[in-house]
């Protein structure tokens, strides 16, 4: 029986009539984002037709997720509400603290001693407050939430930008920073400006060597990092039908990487099989019930040009496989056109790892079809030139490919197993020992989501590529980025030329899931009890101070901290890796802010100047200087500034550390949100040449902002070293609401000002 089934039923008891509402007041046919937003809406049934990229629109999720790197602080901020317990079914799972070092048992166990302090915070919050709690090694936020959470038509946000995962299952799943969750735990509405609507259309199906991983690699080279920006990506077709439900998980979980809001498809055959094999009969019968709701009227996908705002067609039965990177996930290069690329960009061809599983790709169809290939090593006399690990996403994933002796086929070829968590593919994985910096130029390929530069193994040098878990099993194999299974031929220890087979494996489990311990513990029914300690002395762990309100005035005499060039995503902003054990101490962290980005003026990283000294410092030490001096500051920025990862404390940070405003040619989603929560200035240039006209020891003065308003442009003086000046003209998205977070300083303050009203 399925968690929270009372609520499911609940929601699909609304949908008919507020969807035909919806229909109704639109005048039209209605895609299934449009359906499941329109069910969803604070008020109830809808009143009026929201208008695309322009309504700020009050949502009433059905559920949170939290994982612990980002639950640390949403905790922290919700014990700030003031209320009793969650206002919705919610849940935090223990997946980014554990260490991808030897193997599965060594680093859990190693895990549980070095952050027992963070997870038993995490587990006594989480029983005090009416939280579900998944303990370390239960499995990766998003594969757990697929298995037992999800659910067709819902609506939920969680503190990853993966969340998206879950539109797998037919949701409208958003990844969100904390101050967003700490408001619907807080039984508050949750805003979101009414997205635009992508439709792909999937004709065809897959075949042979290519995966549902490349669907979305195919349309991370269309969209780009942020071509999905502001939109919900609807998947539909013949293709979609014939895909398996965490098939569909995959690519709407990478969907995160087109910064797109969320991804979804319409709910099918192969979404009522998953949740049968997961035991939730229940919720695929309610479901079955209102299925015409739970996918877009006919109308819609018959004649998609009159109903999206863009669409894009991809024939499954021509894709072919892709390897996305390095550097960026949207870098697409088929597999056949790997040689040439390879050649002309002078990138490694030796492969030194090869990474299977994660989030993204770790469903028992995933290793079913890995393990296939890697069988066929010892079957054909082969030997594996690369190094190879598998991470699984699940406790229930890792059991049951056990007793289907998979673990054993992969033991076989030397592979290593780690722990049901996020490891490698957060840059929790300790490759070199703990000395990451400055190593050899060299190549990884994995089936994650994510390939920024450092991101996997602290290593600027190393080259990642983005592959389906097929794919990159064979590449492992071969030991070469060129190598094209389709046509390669290996030597085998016979001397012989061999070809791998294609790859084949299960849907689902043939003799169905199984598990001894799934890891979850359910919360007291009162927690009023129940006491949550946080040490003073702690390093890991500080309770939260409220930011300072504005006080009513111009913003004068602020300098200039940094002006970052090129891609600056929340990696570098806030870095994860072994910065991650800091998450929950926002002073600790503080000290990772924006070292990775690129100062524009030097071309180096944590290097800029301090306009107080003439000399220069890591920016953390410079901007802890000009806080101490009480001297505001501005950060300036790029194109899709904050893209990634949906991380609070790339806001938090900055605003604990005195930066005032963030001054760029445009924001990632997320982040641009998760900045206005945290009663920060989010700003973008009117005329994005004004970028250059920012000096390095420019003074920033806001001639305006006291009338600060929606709608309302803000324009600021620059006063450059030599006394000459530029007035420049800034944009920016604050609604009402949002202007109101300024003035208090944060989100969390006026919640909690309610709170005691």
């Amino acid at each position: 029986m399925a968690f929270d089934i009372d609520m499911i039923k609940g929601v699909y008891a609304n949908m008919a009539e507020r969807v035909d509402k919806a229909r109704e007041i639109t005048g039209k046919p209605l895609t299934l984002s449009e359906k499941i937003l329109y069910s969803h809406l604070w008020d109830g049934k809808p009143g009026k037709a929201f208008v695309r990229g322009k309504d700020y629109v009050d949502f009433a999720p059905d559920r949170i997720a939290c994982q612990d790197a980002t639950a640390q602080m949403a905790l922290l901020q919700f014990m700030h509400a003031g209320k009793p317990k969650v206002a919705v079914p919610t849940t935090v799972h223990c997946d980014h603290l554990i260490q991808a070092k030897v193997g599965a048992e060594a680093d859990l166990k190693r895990a549980n001693e070095t952050s027992n302090e963070v997870f038993d915070f995490l587990e006594s919050v989480s029983n005090k407050y009416g939280i579900g709690f998944w303990k370390p090694g239960a499995g990766i936020i998003h594969q757990v939430v697929l298995e037992n959470y999800a659910f067709p038509g819902g609506m939920m946000i969680g503190t990853d930008s993966h969340t998206v995962n879950a539109g797998g299952l037919g949701m409208v799943a958003i990844g969100v920073g904390g101050a967003d969750a700490v408001d619907v735990m807080a039984g508050m509405p949750w805003e979101l400006k009414f997205p635009k609507l992508i439709g792909v259309k999937l004709t065809g199906k897959l075949s042979g060597w290519t995966a549902p991983k490349d669907v979305i690699l195919k349309v991370a080279g269309i969209l780009t990092v942020k071509g999905g920006t502001g939109a919900i990506v609807e998947y539909f077709g013949e293709g979609a039908e014939s895909m398996s439900c965490t098939g569909k998980g995959t690519i709407c979980n990478m969907g995160a990487e087109v910064g797109a809001t969320t991804s979804t498809f319409g709910y099918d055959e192969s979404m009522d099989r998953y949740l049968r094999s997961t035991d939730r009969a229940d919720v695929a019968d309610a479901a079955n019930a209102v299925k015409e709701y739970l996918t877009a009227d006919p109308e819609v996908y018959a004649n998609p040009e009159q109903y999206f705002d863009q669409v894009i067609e991809i024939n499954l039965s021509e894709l072919e496989p892709h390897l996305n990177g390095p550097f960026t996930p949207d870098l697409a290069t088929p597999i056949s056109e790997m040689k040439e690329a390879a050649k002309a960009n002078d990138w490694p061809l030796k492969v030194e790892y090869g990474l299977i599983g994660s989030c993204t790709n770790s469903s028992y169809e995933d290793i079913s079809r890995a393990a296939s290939l890697a069988k066929q090593v010892a079957d054909k006399k082969l030997k594996t030139k690369s190094n190879f690990t598998i991470t699984p996403g699940s406790e229930q994933v890792r059991y049951t490919i056990e007793r289907d002796g998979y673990i054993d086929t992969f033991d076989k070829i030397g592979a290593t197993v780690f722990a049901n968590a996020c490891g490698p593919c957060i840059g929790m994985w300790d490759r070199y020992g703990g000395n990451d910096e400055d190593k050899d130029r060299n190549t990884i390929v994995h089936s994650f989501n994510r390939n920024f530069a450092k991101r996997a193994d602290g290593n600027p040098n190393t080259l990642a590529f983005v592959g389906s878990p097929e794919l990159v099993t064979a590449i492992a194999i071969s030991g070469r980025l060129d190598f094209n299974p389709l046509t390669d031929k290996l030597i085998n220890e016979d001397g012989e030329e061999v070809m791998l087979d294609e790859p084949r494996g299960y849907e689902l489990p043939p003799e169905g899931f199984a598990v001894e311990d799934a890891g979850y513990i359910k919360p007291a029914e009162d927690g009023s009890g129940v006491e949550v300690a946080v040490s003073e002395t702690s390093e890991r762990l500080q309770l939260l101070e409220p930011f300072k309100p504005w006080d009513g005035k111009n913003i004068t005499g602020a300098k200039l901290l940094i002006k970052a060039f090129g891609k600056c995503t929340t990696d570098h902003i806030s870095m994860a890796g072994p910065w991650l054990r800091f998450r929950g101490h926002l002073d600790n962290i503080a000290n990772n802010t924006l070292i990775g980005a690129v100062n524009a003026y030097n071309q180096k990283t944590n290097f800029v100047k301090n306009q107080l000294t003439g000399e220069y410092g890591g920016v953390p030490d410079v901007q802890r200087e000009y806080k101490a001096a009480g001297i505001p500051t501005v950060v300036v920025g790029d194109h899709n500034y904050g893209e990634g990862s949906s991380r609070e404390h790339a806001a938090m940070q900055p605003r604990h550390l005195g930066v005032r405003a963030v001054l760029v040619k445009s924001f990632a989603r997320i982040h641009e949100t998760n900045l206005k929560k945290q009663g920060m200035l989010a700003l973008t240039f009117a005329n994005e040449a004004d970028y250059d006209k920012i000096q390095e020891d420019d003074t920033f003065n806001f001639l305006d902002l006291e009338s600060f308003a929606p709608d309302t442009p803000l324009t600021i003086e620059l006063v450059h070293a030599d006394g000459s000046k530029d007035t420049i003209v800034t944009n920016h998205t604050y609604n009402d609401s949002q202007i109101a977070w300024f003035k208090a300083g944060s989100a969390l303050n006026l919640i909690a000002a309610k709170g005691k009203a």
